[in-house]
């Protein structure tokens, strides 16, 4: 049976047939040209247009005048990292919300973790996850949705907290020094797209044994020899993840500089510590000492009920560990515990919808910062659970929030954002967030448990209610 009759033969007995009603007929045309006729407005819209980008004439100067760059509370941080032309963002963020305090608890004059390291073993355990689900679904109608949501995510670079969460308590950490960036680590698609084809070509393999009668063990072989093959092409493009390194780091403190005589009588470097052996485990246990499973998901989604638990189905990186779950809440509960954290000293994971009212060049987010309505006379309002409802508004990027300027009376006015795309775009890495966006845009925020209320810590420990793979968000943040 071919697609298209496959496609006839689900078709319900009773669907309608094909209409021309409601079709962009030639009468439905000529009614609409002729009853547009362009004023001066227009013309003054389509000279600017044709002539200029789109994003420049609607950038809204009026709210730039309400922009500064100073925060009632501020997290001290060194240095802006680089996700580069990758989908880390996820990755990224998470490590500079911990590496702040490394820095600050050890002394150190500056600090990177290893997003080479996690980034490795999360293409493993994907191509992993990705072969157990072909031998899973090896029944399964090339034409059903689970099948198709498995081949539409494949290797993507995307992912949620849960999944670096996973990476962490599995695999550890390490310094970048250890496993520094490589072209592929940093510049991704084709890596990807190879790895892919590779993972295609044995779960193909996988599918015709499996129809030739194979036995689970000859199934299982297949993905043993796919597994070994996967991690020779990793260790091709990303190099070979450490499992013992010697590390040291540059403390702040300084030589005594008043002596003159001072580096006649040494060699060394009084701020250089001594090197040490490590493994990516116990790097983790000295240096990451929160457990990742203090915090948790709060999420803001006008189209589910509040104050339920929820996971999205299929939504992990790793067959032994978890589907990303959360508490739906109200958006003042999330802006409470955030600015709770950031008044602790303690950085946000959170996830936005990075395609609303931005400036890469000025580093700004705020609500009606491009003014398309003005520019071309037309409305675009649309709320928050309706641009749900479209899947037109869902998070596709994770930052670090890492302050927030608060008034007199406690309300947060902007917030201070940390970005992994370098120190050339926004304001030498960092976004101003105004409050209005915040409602708008953000979804998620990762938080400890001990900046949340126990009423909403309560729900975690109700059964989720599983929402499905396709679900609006659920495929993770992706840029």
């Amino acid at each position: 049976m071919t697609p298209e009759e496959a496609a006839l033969a689900r078709r319900p007995a009773n669907a309608p047939a094909p209409s021309s009603e409601g079709s962009l007929d030639p009468e439905v045309v000529e009614e609409i040209r002729a009853g547009y006729r362009m004023v001066e407005a227009d013309r003054l819209r389509h000279n600017a247009v044709t002539n200029n980008a789109i994003d420049d004439l609607a950038l809204n100067r009026q709210a730039l005048s309400q922009v500064d760059d100073h925060f009632s509370h501020r997290i001290r941080s060194r240095g802006v990292t680089n996700q580069k032309k990758s989908g880390r963002c996820w990755m990224f963020a998470a490590l500079n919300v911990i590496r702040p305090q490394v820095i600050r608890d050890h002394g150190m004059e500056e600090f990177e973790f290893s997003v080479a390291f996690l980034q490795f073993w999360d293409r493993m355990e994907r191509a992993n996850l990705f072969l157990e689900s072909v031998i899973d679904l090896r029944d399964i109608d090339y034409l059903e949705r689970d099948w198709e949501l498995l081949n539409r995510w494949g290797m993507e670079d995307g992912g949620w907290w849960n999944y670096l969460a996973a990476l962490v308590e599995k695999y550890g950490v390490v310094p970048s020094s250890v496993m520094p960036e490589t072209h592929g680590s940093s510049n991704t698609a084709t890596m990807n797209l190879v790895l892919q084809r590779l993972i295609r070509t044995y779960s193909a393999k996988l599918l015709n044994r499996h129809a030739d009668g194979g036995t689970m063990a000859e199934l299982r072989a297949i993905k043993s020899e796919a597994l070994a093959e996967v991690y020779r092409f990793l260790v091709i493009n990303l190099g070979e993840p450490p499992t013992e390194f010697e590390w040291r780091y540059r403390r702040t403190t300084k030589p005594d500089r008043s002596d003159p005589e001072a580096e006649m009588r040494t060699v060394t470097d009084p701020a250089l510590g001594e090197s040490e052996s490590f493994t990516p485990k116990s790097f983790r246990k000295r240096y990451v000492g929160c457990a990742m499973s203090d915090f948790v998901c709060l999420y803001n989604d006008p189209k589910n009920e509040l104050n339920r638990h929820y996971r999205f189905d299929r939504a992990r990186n790793m067959v032994d560990s978890e589907n990303m779950g959360f508490v739906n809440v109200d958006m003042d509960v999330i802006r409470q515990a955030s600015i709770r954290s950031i008044k602790a000293n303690e950085p946000l994971w959170f996830a936005v919808n990075m395609g609303y009212d931005q400036s890469r060049e000025l580093g700004i987010m705020q609500d009606k910062l491009l003014d398309y309505e003005a520019l071309f006379g037309i409305d675009l309002t649309l709320s928050k659970a309706d641009r749900a409802r479209f899947h037109s508004d869902v998070s596709n990027h994770a930052m670090a929030l890492m302050g927030v300027d608060l008034d007199s009376e406690g309300r947060p006015k902007k917030w201070l954002v940390e970005n992994s795309w370098g120190k050339e775009q926004g304001d030498e890495g960092f976004w101003s967030l105004h409050d209005d966006w915040f409602d708008e845009h953000v979804y998620t925020v990762i938080v400890h448990r001990r900046h949340v209320p126990d009423e909403v810590l309560a729900y975690f420990e109700e059964t989720p209610t599983v929402l499905p793979a396709w679900y609006p968000g659920a495929a993770g943040v992706l840029a």
